[in-house]
Parts: C-alpha cells; sequence; structure tokens
C-alpha cells in the first residue's frame, strides 16, 4: 500500500508505522500488520499501490472476491475518502487485468479510483541507465538473463497531457488525483533540531550519563 499524510497527524503516525516496522517488525524488510495500521491510520491516505500492493496481487491470483474484500477492509480503516483504488498505465499486460479489476471493485463498492504513474526516474530516455544502476546496486551484469528488470520504459516522471491521453477513459481517476494533492497539508517546521528527551538518573547531565553508558557497555563487551 501507500500511505500519504494527509496533516500532521498523519505524518506523526506515518513516522509511528515506519519506525515500527524498523524496530519490531524488521525482517529482511522492513513490516506492519493490520494492527499497527488500524492503530496509526488517523490522518493517512491510503493507495492501493502499483503490482506488488496486496489487492492488485490477489486479483492477478484470480482471488477477485478477496481483493474486494480486502479493498472494504481498507476502506473501513481509513475512511471512505481517504481510500483509494490505484490505476496505472505502464504498458504491462498484468496491469491492464489489474485496472480493469480495480475499475470493476469502483464499480461495486463506491471506492474511489486514482491514477498514478511509479516513477523511477525523470525521463522515458533514462530508462536504459535505470537498468544499468539496478545491475550495479545488484551486482549483475546487462547480459545476464535473471538480472532484475523493469519490462517497461514508462516509469518516469509523466506530464498532465501523457497522464491525461493515458486515462481518458477514466477522468474521475484524474480529478481524484488533483482532490488528494489538495486534501494534503503537512506544515514542517524547518531549522529546528528534534530529539527525543530521555530523563536520566541523578544529577547528570544527558552528556554524562550517554559517557557513562558507553564504559560499562565497553566493560561488559571487552572487560
Amino acid at each position: 500500500m501507500i500511505l500519504i499524510a494527509k496533516d500532521n497527524i498523519g505524518y506523526n503516525n506515518l513516522i509511528k508505522i515506519v519506525s515500527t516496522g524498523y524496530i519490531e517488525g524488521f525482517y529482511y524488510i522492513p513490516r506492519v500488520d493490520m494492527d499497527i495500521i488500524k492503530q496509526y491510520s488517523q490522518g493517512l491516505i491510503c493507495l492501493s499501490a502499483c503490482l506488488a500492493g496486496q489487492v492488485p496481487k490477489l486479483i492477478l491470483n484470480d482471488e477477485y472476491e478477496k481483493a474486494k474484500e480486502l479493498a472494504l477492509e481498507f476502506e473501513q480503516i481509513f475512511g471512505k475518502e481517504n481510500y483509494y483504488l490505484e490505476l496505472q498505465y505502464n504498458r504491462i499486460p498484468e496491469q491492464t487485468i489489474v485496472n480493469q479489476k480495480l475499475i470493476q471493485i469502483s464499480r461495486e463498492t463506491g471506492i474511489g479510483l486514482v491514477a498514478t504513474n511509479d516513477a523511477h526516474y525523470l525521463n522515458r530516455e533514462d530508462a536504459y541507465n535505470h537498468e544499468v544502476l539496478l545491475c550495479i546496486q545488484t551486482g549483475k551484469k546487462m547480459s545476464d538473463p535473471d538480472r532484475m528488470r523493469f519490462n517497461s520504459n514508462e516509469y518516469y516522471i509523466k506530464s498532465k497531457e501523457e497522464m491525461e491521453e493515458n486515462f481518458e477513459n477514466i477522468p474521475e481517476a484524474l480529478q481524484n488525483t488533483v482532490k488528494i494533492a489538495e486534501m494534503c497539508n503537512v506544515e514542517f517546521e524547518f531549522h529546528v533540531t528534534k530529539l527525543p528527551n530521555y530523563d536520566v538518573p541523578g544529577n547528570q547531565n544527558h552528556a554524562e550519563y550517554f559517557k557513562d553508558l558507553c564504559f560499562k557497555g565497553l566493560v561488559e563487551r571487552y572487560g
């Protein structure tokens, strides 16, 4: 899923979710369960995500009813105006199947649609350079048939005109893209360092207490 902070409450909840995923749920990658999502859902907008999302995966596994049930569960968690089914246009056959089924779910449930584009590079012509960078990241060669690759050159930041052309048959999805952007109003305070405050024992200050902990840790580890 994609989570977007709608306001400062949502931003703080997003921080909670991400921190919990790394601190408590990390297994190869950071993870969180539904209970955490429910606990920190206020102020967040949720999108169903790309082909890797839970709802699209169920659709591709021919589990349409489960996909619809999960979408309705997410709508209940985040609220009717805060959950959207995400349509993308990337010339991948599986995406076409998912889009059709997401539109069907929307028609049957009233859940809104939103047009997005998964962007991994700036311009279409950057697709090859992106492939090279993926090889560097994963330690593969361009000649390797099993290397990680994107099966499309559509993963760039598209213009308004391109998005309108891609989704001309579903204009409400484009309207919801703008609607979501207008719903978001997070205010950031810059040039201020925000660190957690820890109470320290006795009359020590934070620096002295931290130094003591370091030396105790050295003794425990090295004698």
